[in-house]
């Protein structure tokens, strides 16, 4: 297992952090629940009414929540390597349980589809270029042909001053939204230190090298960007 992938998976199993973690992403992330809602509007146009859908980094449980609520007749195949938040995400989906496996794992333990749809929301700015690119492969892998892919995650121009700019914005942004300003200068610095983040551009040729098509920009806010691709 590469090193990216332990970090994450560790800072994601403290239970504090768990504990915290429905909190943190309204803050950090500009209309982030609108952006469950576009995902669940892009997700419907090509899944159908009784739609099986794979939800790669499904921890916490909120966009899994957000999409039962608008589609009654999905079903989800909700995938996360954080036991932890694993079972945050159970307790968080609440009635809409039934309709919901959960795997503990990569994108490699997750079911073999094929999927009427798929998202993988805040997660890919975890992993490495290649392994990035691995991981996109092997959920378009899962998927039927011509159905809907859905990433959104940190993204932002990574030039000469341009990264550091951007992540005082998004500590700014924090800030304003309520978050304590130590909190976000560490949230700043963690980002700055472990996240792999690539410019927007750099993501979007990676879908495609995965094998997706029409790869198209729906969202763009701060250091965030969120995607709609078909397989």
């Amino acid at each position: 297992m590469s090193t990216d992938k332990i970090d994450f998976i560790a800072a994601f199993s403290d239970p504090q952090a768990v504990a915290r973690y429905t909190q943190g992403p309204p803050r950090y992330m500009p209309g982030f629940a609108d952006v469950q809602r576009m995902a669940g509007v892009l997700l419907a146009e090509r899944a159908p009414v009784d739609a099986n859908v794979l939800v790669l980094g499904a921890g916490g449980g909120l966009e899994l929540r957000a999409f039962a609520d608008m589609q009654p007749a999905w079903r989800f195949a909700g995938v996360d390597p954080a036991l932890a938040m694993l079972d945050l995400a159970r307790r968080t989906v609440g009635e809409h349980a039934e309709r919901m496996t959960f795997v503990h794992g990569l994108i490699d333990d997750a079911p073999p589809g094929p999927f009427d749809a798929a998202t993988c929301l805040l997660t890919l700015h975890f992993l490495s270029p290649a392994e990035r690119l691995r991981t996109a492969s092997e959920i378009r892998r899962r998927l039927k042909r011509g159905a809907p892919f859905v990433a959104a995650h940190s993204a932002f121009p990574q030039g000469a001053g341009e990264r550091k700019l951007w992540l005082s914005r998004y500590a700014a942004f924090a800030v304003a939204s309520g978050a304590d300003a130590a909190e976000a200068a560490r949230a700043q610095a963690a980002v700055e230190a472990a996240l792999a983040t690539l410019a927007p551009e750099h993501d979007e040729a990676i879908l495609k090298e995965a094998g997706f098509s029409d790869v198209t920009l729906f969202y763009a806010a701060f250091t965030w960007r969120g995607w709609v691709a078909y397989a």
